[in-house]
């Protein structure tokens, strides 16, 4: 290879270099912009609630939307006496908890049965969905609450909600993890949106990490960040993720995911949409995906709502492989609803869902652990040629880095203000050093997990979540 050859290959490189090293600070800068936006919109909506709940009175707005709360459930003795519990303290008028035992090896039902002293009764379940089949029903009241427990073949988390929506009696059904809490007001302020407007089809509730909370009569005992460190960053990291994004998207309709965890929804049209998709380890992405689509489609007016005051606080994992674990799923689900749906991509019939939310996702969720590691890589690679200036790259990552906490810090600072909630001088340190613990390290450390959950991806899994428990503290 002759002289011209080689300078004009190295030319090439340093030009391929310089190009995708600058698509990554765009990149940064873009999403950088976008969570100003969203926690700047965010935290001006949560005051500004706070300011008008001093004139609203919502202690009656329940007596008109019967509600069932459907708790799937596999393994999860250590916590579901406590979530169950937790759901007879509500204030709310007229609701009834269903539980489905998805096939559980352990103690699951039985201790429910022992707990709240439920029968065996002879109860034929109509099949509006598809699931797989019930082996027992169970029934019993806790005070004015029925409670009816499930115990059908095991089918995975989609089917047994399935399963729930068909044992349902009421119109509405909410869906609660089996490791989950929810405040005494958390009903009243998921179904508000109903109330008050006739279009609204599903509404998405705030999810909060439980751990090193304490509850008693359904408010919160005790209330602090986590002693370990993973769960505490996670505390930031979700504090941020529900006060921004969902908050900016409910602004124009264009939310894609109602958590797991908590959310409403409207049984009739969920029925009508076919129900939660057993295909897919992303079902409630893929559910609230699958209502755009279909009202869009059908020409239905309707409106998918996020309410930030109804707030579900649910276990976070507590160490580092069962966080990778956990977001491995979550971004396998991620691409699967998103193949599933890639029609919404820039089409203007599903509008600002479509050409915004649906491509917000598939760049800087879907692609972005690609696009973070190779960026990163490749920056790396041509600061050590010269290619870049070292001092500039140094400074960019580290104002980047400085910003990201900020917003992190914003959003916690925010909720905890908001709900009027009490932390100690030494949270206020803690969070100082782990939003910047977050953002420098967790945040590459899961680009990494869930980049590895897109190469790795081998299609049908659907089989529950394994993750350690630990028991909640309910009084």
């Amino acid at each position: 290879m002759d002289v011209n050859t080689t300078i004009a290959a190295a030319s090439v490189v340093q030009d391929i270099l310089w190009a995708v090293g600058a698509f990554f600070l765009v990149y940064l800068i873009g999403y950088a912009t976008f969570q100003f936006l969203s926690v700047a919109t965010g935290a001006s909506v949560l005051y500004r609630r706070r300011r008008e709940a001093r004139y609203h009175n919502r202690t009656e707005l329940d007596c008109h939307v019967p509600v069932s709360i459907v708790v799937p459930a596999h393994n999860e003795s250590v916590t579901i006496v406590s979530s169950v519990r937790s759901l007879l303290a509500l204030d709310y008028s007229l609701y009834e908890v269903v539980v489905v035992d998805d096939g559980s090896s352990d103690d699951t039902s039985e201790r429910l049965i022992e707990a709240f002293g439920l029968h065996a009764i002879d109860r034929p379940i109509r099949r509006q969905v598809p699931c797989r089949d019930a082996e027992a029903v169970y029934f019993g009241r806790a005070g004015r609450v029925p409670i009816t427990l499930v115990r059908k073949v095991n089918g995975g988390k989609a089917d047994a909600l399935n399963m729930g929506i068909n044992a349902a009696q009421y119109p509405y059904f909410i869906c609660i993890d089996a490791d989950s809490v929810l405040q005494r007001d958390s009903l009243t302020e998921i179904v508000a949106p109903v109330i008050e407007d006739d279009s609204v089809v599903a509404v998405g509730g705030l999810v909060r990490p439980s751990n090193g909370i304490s509850f008693k009569e359904g408010r919160i005992g005790r209330y602090s960040l986590p002693c370990k460190v993973i769960p505490a960053m996670q505390v930031l990291e979700y504090d941020r993720s529900f006060l921004s994004a969902r908050i900016l998207f409910d602004q124009f309709n264009g939310n894609l995911i109602i958590s797991g965890a908590f959310g409403l929804f409207r049984k009739d049209l969920v029925i009508a949409a076919g129900g939660y998709g057993v295909d897919t380890v992303g079902e409630d992405m893929e559910i609230v995906t699958r209502l755009h689509v279909f009202c869009c489609v059908n020409g239905i007016d309707y409106k998918i709502r996020y309410a930030p005051d109804a707030i579900c606080w649910s276990q976070a994992p507590e160490s580092l492989g069962d966080l990778v674990r956990q977001r491995r799923r979550w971004h396998r689900g991620l691409l699967e609803c998103m193949v599933k749906h890639s029609g919404m991509l820039l089409n203007s019939r599903f509008g600002l869902v479509g050409m915004v939310s649906y491509t917000y996702f598939l760049i800087y969720e879907l692609l972005s652990p690609i696009i973070e590691v190779v960026g990163i890589t490749v920056t790396a690679v041509a600061a050590l040629f010269g290619f870049i200036s070292v001092p500039f790259m140094l400074t960019f990552l580290a104002v980047y880095a400085l910003f990201g906490a900020v917003m992190s810090l914003t959003a916690f600072i925010s909720r905890v203000q908001t709900r009027d909630l009490t932390i100690t001088p030494l949270d206020v340190l803690r969070a100082l050093y782990l939003s910047l613990l977050e953002v420098t390290v967790l945040r590459f450390v899961m680009s990494f997990a869930r980049m590895s959950a897109l190469l790795g991806y081998r299609g049908r899994n659907v089989g529950w979540e394994s993750l350690t428990r630990s028991k909640i503290e309910v009084e």
